[in-house]
């Protein structure tokens, strides 16, 4: 026969309103009942009904967290340091990956006071979320947003900042020939990375080499290259707006015998696990994924615990990571 919350007062000896205080940590018990309660719980092999603490509580303990991709180890680094922070709060993730508006996430976040917050995870598509979210009231924290001007609590990188000093870096090695891979428009991190490439460049009284667009990944940075390859046209140096790129970049001259740092160089961003394991390791813009989680837990429990919701955003610095897919130019390539 399954042990109630009456059985562990009378084994006991205390009221079930001591024994419910215990259970929901109340301060008001004082510390020889709790001590019995503890007690009888152990003896009796009591296990509460979380779902029945969570109602006492008004909260659920669960936060959702929804994002486009686990194919990423920047983002995977965040969602981790998420989990980690709020386990210490005592707060369990519910993750949903989607490269979309996804009602099953809706039905499951956002009815029936499921979660206490949400997170939104680099959202791309932010304003059926951002309605939804404060129609319902829930507390919700934007990471990585790729929108100007959030309309909720943020915390983001500066991406600008970064694709400056990623050229800089180049500039002051003395190439004159750089070339920047670009990625979508839709990503506000693409565009700010451009910007700070052109602005870098712009204050050296340097012009872009070459501007392509590609996207998020490996073939994209192999096909560029390999056009650049075909027409026997080479920067001496290339800024890639993420590290999937500039490993592919990598790839296509590494097959045509073209050598990393000696004939081109290559840096990305982000700061990828695949970065330092490649060969030779490549010199990136690393985002700070713990900051990003740490702040973005706090604003979120901040707002969860009672304080007043502000649309203020958090922006953090990237740092450069020189490896050695960077070098001055060769003679024969100035």
């Amino acid at each position: 026969m399954k042990v109630s919350i009456f059985d562990v007062a009378k084994k006991s000896g205390l009221s079930v309103v001591t024994v419910s205080r215990v259970l929901n940590n109340s301060s008001s018990v004082r510390p020889k009942n709790r001590d019995k309660v503890l007690q009888a719980m152990k003896e009796l092999d009591y296990q509460p009904n979380a779902a029945a603490r969570s109602l006492a509580r008004g909260k659920t303990g669960i936060i959702g967290l929804t994002l486009s991709t686990l194919h990423d180890s920047f983002l995977d680094a965040i969602v981790k340091g998420i989990n980690d922070r709020l386990a210490e709060h005592g707060y369990f993730l519910a993750l949903s990956v989607s490269t979309g508006y996804d009602e099953s996430f809706h039905r499951m976040m956002f009815q029936e006071d499921r979660v206490d917050g949400v997170i939104l995870l680099s959202p791309i598509r932010e304003d059926e979320y951002v309605l939804e979210l404060k129609k319902k009231k829930i507390p919700f924290v934007m990471l990585d947003n790729q929108h100007p001007g959030p309309s909720a609590p943020s915390v983001i990188v500066d991406n600008f900042k970064g694709g400056y000093d990623a050229t800089r870096h180049l500039i002051e090695l003395g190439h004159t020939k750089i070339a920047h891979i670009t990625a979508s428009e839709i990503y506000l991190s693409s565009r700010e990375r451009e910007r700070g490439f052109r602005q870098a460049l712009a204050d050296a009284r340097l012009e872009p080499y070459a501007v392509e667009r590609g996207e998020f990944e490996i073939p994209s940075g192999y096909e560029i290259a390999s056009r650049w390859i075909a027409s026997g046209r080479l920067p001496t140096a290339v800024f890639a707006s993420d590290d999937y790129i500039a490993l592919g970049v990598m790839d296509a001259f590494k097959n045509e015998g073209i050598r990393v740092p000696g004939d081109v160089s290559v840096i990305g961003f982000d700061d990828q696990i695949l970065a330092s394991a490649f060969r030779p390791q490549l010199t990136t813009v690393r985002q700070p994924a713990e900051k990003i989680a740490k702040e973005g837990v706090e604003l979120l429990l901040g707002w969860i615990n009672g304080a007043p919701m502000r649309n203020v955003t958090i922006q953090l610095e990237p740092e450069l990571v020189v490896r050695a897919s960077t070098a001055p130019p060769s003679m024969d390539t100035r």
